[in-house]
């Protein structure tokens, strides 16, 4: 084999293709041969400058991703070379106020592999045997690349508290609001997605989903009569737009509920009027769990995440400028670089 390669972050719009590390790995490590890794929109944000304060360059990056184990290191015990897995990419202290109220995966000096410590968009990777969730073996690997956004949304759907017959409604219908309405429908609730881009409205009722189009369509008014009057139980803000806050504040339903999901890179005016007189609660989702990860493994693979629907476009290694440049044109919703050996020797 060629020596194992790696694609890194070293100012924005540049990435560079090296040597990746490869050693015995350390106590508590493993080594893994990473298989596939999605790119989503953290990592647009980093490949365009916008999180240079944060990123050490240069810089591996991805954290979606899924791989096989190539060696463990001392310690490490249930893990064998060859085990199909994917990596939780957190890290915490456990000895922060969040770790000791029980909230590591909001640690307040959380490592989120991928961004604050090299991830996986290289051949040969160590990463910590606890962050490892093992895969079935049937389940293909370019398909499992999806498990970490699944458990994205697996964790927004439990932390609203989504329950059978609920109204829910996802303002925004890119990849992860997608896959929020996949799990909430899941779940048992009936769906809306509210979306301006017509081609993410053709995927979403590709899948089943029904759409509304805040451009030609009154949202409020379509979902006071989808729901006689009363709203919509649920809303998810996944837009990152002033007017998606404003539409997810105004369809609930007294007592309703508002999940905040997408990253607000500054404050937003919000209707805390409609708050107080309709009794609203609204709640943060961040990241996820074990339990999260463990949920989004098996809904992949049963086909309730109809993952090789949502993969646009497979790329090798040696491409991966290309990724980011497909994917930030528009049009795809899941593109994933191929870091297999027989990948890049194809495309040499």
């Amino acid at each position: 084999m060629t020596a194992p390669l790696a694609v890194r972050y070293t100012a924005a719009r540049t990435l560079t293709t090296g040597p990746a590390e490869s050693a015995p790995p350390e106590p508590g490590f493993v080594e893994l041969a990473p298989a596939y890794v999605g790119i989503c929109g953290t990592d647009l944000h980093i490949f365009h400058g916008d999180m240079d304060a944060r990123v050490k360059t240069p810089a591996v990056l991805g954290h979606e991703m899924s791989g096989r184990v190539v060696r463990v290191g001392p310690g490490v015990e249930g893990f064998a070379p060859g085990d199909p897995v994917t990596v939780m990419p957190l890290r915490w202290d456990g000895t922060c106020p969040a770790c000791l109220r029980g909230y590591s995966h909001v640690c307040q000096n959380l490592d989120f592999i991928g961004i604050d410590s090299p991830g996986a968009m290289q051949q040969r990777w160590a990463v910590p045997a606890s962050t490892l969730v093992r895969l079935p073996e049937t389940l293909p690997l370019d398909r499992a690349a999806l498990v970490e956004p699944t458990a994205v949304a697996v964790h927004d759907v439990g932390r609203a508290g989504v329950r059978d017959g609920d109204r829910v409604v996802v303002v925004g219908g890119g990849p992860v609001g997608v896959l929020i309405a996949l799990v909430a429908r899941a779940a048992g609730g009936e769906v809306r997605v509210v979306e301006p881009n017509a081609h993410r409205r053709r995927l979403a009722e590709q899948l089943g989903l029904s759409t509304w189009d805040p451009g030609a369509d009154d949202v409020p008014e379509c979902v006071r009569e989808w729901t006689g009057e009363a709203g919509a139980d649920i809303a998810f803000e996944v837009s990152g737009a002033e007017a998606g806050v404003q539409t997810a504040v105004d369809v609930l339903a007294v007592r309703g509920r508002l999940c905040l999901v997408a990253i607000h890179s500054q404050p937003r005016p919000v209707n805390l009027h409609r708050f107080f007189w309709r009794e609203l609660t609204l709640i943060g989702a961040r990241l996820y769990d074990r339990e999260d990860f463990e949920t989004a493994v098996k809904l992949v693979a049963e086909g309730t995440i109809p993952a090789e629907q949502l993969i646009s476009k497979v790329v090798p290694l040696a491409d991966a400028l290309g990724a980011f440049q497909s994917l930030e044109a528009g049009g795809d919703v899941k593109v994933l670089v191929d870091c297999t050996e027989s990948a890049s020797e194809g495309a040499a």
